[in-house]
């Protein structure tokens, strides 16, 4: 059996025959009148047509019979059967197809369509031409390549050998423009912040550093656009939306990845409790839109958006599923005990807060399987919420979880710039203890707050958990086409 190498230096050959003859092997542009999809949409009218028409694909199999080459054609919208006949394209041009052409070439096709005797829906080729010659032989059987990482390594095999994963990022794209259509309809404007900040703020997370050379300034990748876009309705945009790349420098998971895409959207004048109201619509409008009905799918599961969605409070949780009996005043050794008994790790110096919320991810979180609004959170864990009217100890806040997944988080924004310091002092005390995560003291979005920032709710939706969620997809890389991934050694 021919390595590798052997078989790219033999389609090399063939390269330098194409150029011999003139022939470029690699044409700037090739007319192509129509899509494959299109040609099995209106097969009747095509079977019909006198006119030849121009196809193009990448050559997936090849069958040569006699005087006779079938060979299957795939243009990412289809596949087609194509047919070079010896009576029909001449017997030079067929011995230079079998000479020249190899499985994993994009050739283009001008002919005629016609069913076979088995009803197989095929061109009649008359000429045809190389569109791109391929150097490297295309494996045999993808499909069974059962290394996941190689996989993902090598997405554009993945997914031209596996049409569930091209089927996957389609819808992806679909959703995603289902989201911007969404929010254009109900008012919202599109906009963009940047990437490259001075400060990374918005979350509780690590970001990634790096260095402008021209201005010679070490500056972060932003982990959340949350800070920009608030700035933007002081700036007099009412209703705001991003869909952003964040970066946080944190482990890898199922569901946690260090690029990533966020859905965020403020709204002036409206609050935690209204946004609430609409992320229940436009959640059981996109699974009506997607799944035709009012139910999805996942690992098993079958989650049911038909109703109101169910809302509990965030202790409540720990009661029920945690059996912590008084999450309110337990103290931070009894809660210690407590994950240790959930094999939960602690790091060095967790704080209560921290605790619970590892708790909370490992415990409870993962019985939360129909759609949930989770609120009621202590306010410590969120330093840009306000504080819920008439329970000063706990933030205006919810989460909406499905499926086990943490898809969104919003809450009514902290407006008031005063406190915003404290909250940032109070951060910065918890990153001299030890804690990595945390909010960056931002002067320069306390002082845009000074300007005045109106009552708003604001709203982030991870997009990648929530194709996670419309594709049955356990694993977040599954739903990135360029996940990162070590280097091979």
């Amino acid at each position: 059996m021919a390595s590798l190498e052997e078989l790219r230096n033999e389609r090399l050959k063939k390269v330098s025959q194409l150029r011999d003859r003139s022939i470029d092997p690699y044409p700037s542009t090739i007319k192509v009148d129509y899509s494959l999809a299109e040609i099995r949409r209106r097969l009747a009218q095509f079977k019909t047509r006198r006119t030849p028409l121009t196809l193009a694909g990448r050559v997936m199999g090849i069958r040569a019979q006699g005087n006779l080459i079938f060979f299957d054609l795939d243009d990412g919208t289809a596949q087609l059967q194509a047919l070079a006949r010896r009576e029909a394209v001449g017997e030079e041009s067929l011995a230079w197809f079998e000479t020249v052409v190899d499985r994993g070439d994009w050739l283009a096709v001008t002919g005629s369509i016609f069913l076979t005797k088995t009803k197989e829906p095929t061109i009649l080729a008359k000429s045809w031409q190389m569109a791109a010659k391929s150097l490297r032989p295309l494996p045999d059987k993808w499909h069974g390549l059962t290394e996941t990482e190689e996989r993902f390594r090598r997405r554009y095999l993945d997914s031209l050998f596996n049409e569930e994963v091209r089927a996957r990022f389609r819808l992806r794209s679909l959703i995603i423009r289902a989201l911007r259509a969404y929010l254009d309809e109900a008012g919202y404007l599109e906009v963009e912040t940047p990437m490259l900040q001075s400060q990374a703020g918005g979350a509780a997370a690590l970001p990634f550093k790096t260095h402008e050379a021209a201005l010679d300034l070490d500056l972060y990748l932003r982990i959340s656009p949350e800070l920009y876009l608030k700035q933007m309705l002081i700036g007099g945009f009412p209703k705001v939306y991003e869909l952003s790349r964040c970066f946080r420098n944190e482990g890898i998971d199922a569901t946690h990845h260090p690029e990533f895409t966020m859905l965020e959207f403020y709204e002036a004048y409206s609050d935690a409790g209204r946004q609430r109201q609409f992320v229940e619509r436009l959640f059981k409008y996109l699974v009506k839109r997607f799944s035709r009905g009012s139910t999805l799918n996942f690992g098993g599961e079958k989650i049911d958006f038909q109703n109101d969605f169910r809302v509990v409070s965030y202790y409540d949780l720990f009661k029920r599923y945690a059996l912590i009996t008084d999450p309110v005043n337990v103290n931070v050794k009894d809660l210690m005990l407590k994950a240790a008994q959930f094999g939960v790790p602690l790091p060095a110096g967790a704080a209560r807060e921290k605790i619970f919320d590892l708790i909370y991810k490992k415990v409870c979180r993962p019985k939360l399987i129909q759609p949930t609004f989770v609120i009621d959170y202590p306010k410590a864990y969120l330093p840009l919420a306000k504080a819920e009217s008439g329970h000063p100890e706990l933030a205006d806040a919810f989460q909406l979880v499905i499926a086990g997944l943490e898809i969104v988080k919003a809450f009514s924004e902290l407006n008031d710039p005063m406190e915003q310091r404290a909250r940032f002092l109070a951060e910065e005390k918890q990153r001299q203890a030890g804690e990595t995560e945390t909010q960056p003291l931002d002067e320069e979005y306390i002082e845009a707050l000074e300007y005045g920032l109106p009552p708003a709710g604001g709203v982030g939706i991870g997009v990648d958990r929530l194709v996670m969620l419309f594709t049955d997809t356990p694993n977040i890389r599954e739903v990135i086409y360029f996940p990162t991934l070590r280097p091979k050694s």
